[in-house]
C-alpha cells in the first residue's frame, strides 16, 4: 500500500534532475514508495546509511571512485541517509560532479539530514513527508463505511502499515516499533546518556495529548531542567514522533498567547508508550485519542493535499477552548472534536470567541461525520 499522490510528486521532482528527499518516522513506507517507483529499473543503486561499509562510502568520498560504485546505474538511492556523516555536503559533491544520475535519499530523523542538507543543497533539493497511513488512503484502499467502522481501532493500534496489515499481531509489532525503532536514530545520534529520564518524558507527554503542557512541570516530573525537556521534545519531534500545536491570539486580552499542546503522530506508538491497548470503550482517555487522531490525520491531509494552514487551539483565561483551528486564505475555520454524538449535539461555540471572530466558521467533528474533515 503506497501513497499514490506523493509518489506522482516525487516522480515530477526526479524529472526536474533536483535531490529527492524523503523524509518521516522508520517502517512508515519511504523505501516501498521508491521501491515502488524503481521496480522495473535495472540502473538503480541502493545503498542503505545504517551499513558501515556504506558510512565508510561516504567518509571517504571522491567522485572517481563513487563513479566506478555507480557503473552503469542512473538511479541512486540513499536509504536512513541521516546515518551518514555531513550527508548534505556529500550529496552536493555528487550533485555538482554527476549531472546525469538522479539521486533520492531517506530519513528518518530531519535533525541530521534535514538540518545539513539545507544549507549545502539550498535550490538543489525537494523534500517530502511520509506519515503513517492517513484516514484518506485507507479508505481509498478499502471504501469509507470499512474505515469508518475500523476507527476504534485506529484510536488504540494507529496506523502504521505493518499494523493495518497485521490483524492480530498489532501488539507486538507496536512494541517492537515503540522500543526499537523509536529509539534507535535520536540515542544514537544524539548520544543522549539518561535515556531514561527521555523514556520518563515521553510517558509523560503520553498521558498529556489534549491538555496544555508545562516545561516546568515536566522537568520536575522528569528530574531534568527546563531546557532539557524543551531539547529532548525538539528531538523527538525531528524524529517524527510528536508535534506542538501552539495558541491562537489576536482580538482578546484574556486570550491565552505562549501556551501549547503536544500531540503524537500515530495513537498505536502513544499507546505503546503508557503501555495501553485497551479497547476504546473501556477507555477513560477516548475523547483525548480522538483528538490527538483527527488533529494527526488532518495534518496527513494537508501535507498530501499541499495545504498551506495556520494552525493552533484557543483558548480564554476563564477555560473557555475550542480543540483545533485552521487559518487559510483568509479564513479561519474551528473545529470542536467529540467522540460521542450526545456530547456533540451539546457543543455550541464559546460566544466570546464568536463575538471576536464573527466571519469564522465553526463545525463539530464526531466518528458520523469524519469524513468532512479527513477527506
Amino acid at each position: 500500500m503506497i501513497n499514490r499522490l506523493t509518489a506522482e510528486r516525487i516522480e515530477a521532482a526526479a524529472k526536474s534532475k533536483k535531490i529527492v528527499i524523503l523524509l518521516g518516522a522508520r517502517q512508515v513506507g519511504k523505501t516501498t514508495l521508491l521501491k515502488s517507483l524503481f521496480q522495473n529499473s535495472d540502473s538503480t543503486l541502493w545503498l542503505n546509511g545504517d551499513e558501515l561499509d556504506v558510512q565508510n562510502l561516504f567518509a571517504n568520498l571522491s567522485v572517481d571512485r563513487f563513479k566506478a560504485y555507480l557503473g552503469k546505474n542512473r538511479i541512486l538511492v540513499i536509504d536512513e541517509a541521516q546515518r551518514i556523516e555531513n550527508i548534505g555536503l556529500r550529496l552536493k559533491v555528487l550533485a555538482d560532479s554527476l549531472n546525469d544520475i538522479q539521486i533520492f535519499a531517506t530519513g528518518s530523523s530531519s535533525f541530521d539530514l534535514a538540518n545539513r542538507v539545507n544549507e549545502p543543497l539550498t535550490g538543489r533539493k525537494r523534500e517530502f513527508q511520509l506519515f503513517p497511513l492517513s484516514f484518506k488512503e485507507l479508505v481509498s484502499n478499502s471504501d469509507l463505511l470499512t474505515e469508518k467502522r475500523m476507527i476504534p481501532h485506529r484510536l488504540v493500534f494507529g496506523s502504521y502499515p505493518e499494523v493495518v496489515m497485521s490483524h492480530g499481531s498489532e501488539t507486538e509489532i507496536l512494541k517492537e516499533l515503540s522500543q526499537s525503532y523509536l529509539y534507535k536514530d535520536i540515542l544514537s545520534f544524539e548520544k543522549i546518556r539518561h535515556s531514561d529520564k527521555l523514556i520518563k518524558l515521553l510517558q509523560a507527554l503520553a498521558w498529556q495529548i489534549g491538555s496544555q503542557v508545562s516545561y516546568n512541570e515536566l522537568a520536575q516530573i522528569c528530574s531534568i531542567d527546563s531546557k532539557t525537556v524543551e531539547h529532548y521534545i525538539t528531538i523527538l519531534e525531528q524524529a517524527f514522533i510528536i508535534f506542538r500545536l501552539g495558541t491562537f491570539s489576536r482580538n482578546l486580552r484574556n486570550e491565552l498567547k505562549n501556551n501549547r499542546k503536544i500531540y503524537f503522530y500515530d495513537n498505536g506508538i502513544r499507546n505503546a508508550i503508557i503501555a495501553n491497548f485497551s479497547a476504546v470503550e473501556n477507555r477513560n482517555d477516548a475523547g483525548a485519542l480522538w483528538e490527538n487522531y483527527l488533529i494527526s490525520e488532518r495534518i496527513k491531509k494537508n501535507s498530501y493535499d499541499g495545504i498551506m494552514a495556520n494552525t493552533a487551539f484557543w483558548r480564554t483565561k476563564e477555560q473557555q477552548e475550542i480543540d483545533y483551528l485552521e487559518e487559510r486564505d483568509g479564513n479561519l475555520c474551528a473545529y470542536e472534536f467529540k467522540w460521542s454524538e450526545v456530547a456533540a449535539k451539546k457543543t455550541r461555540v464559546p460566544l466570546t470567541f464568536s463575538r471576536a471572530y464573527p466571519d469564522s466558521k465553526f463545525s463539530v467533528i464526531t466518528p458520523q461525520n469524519v469524513e468532512d474533515f479527513l477527506i
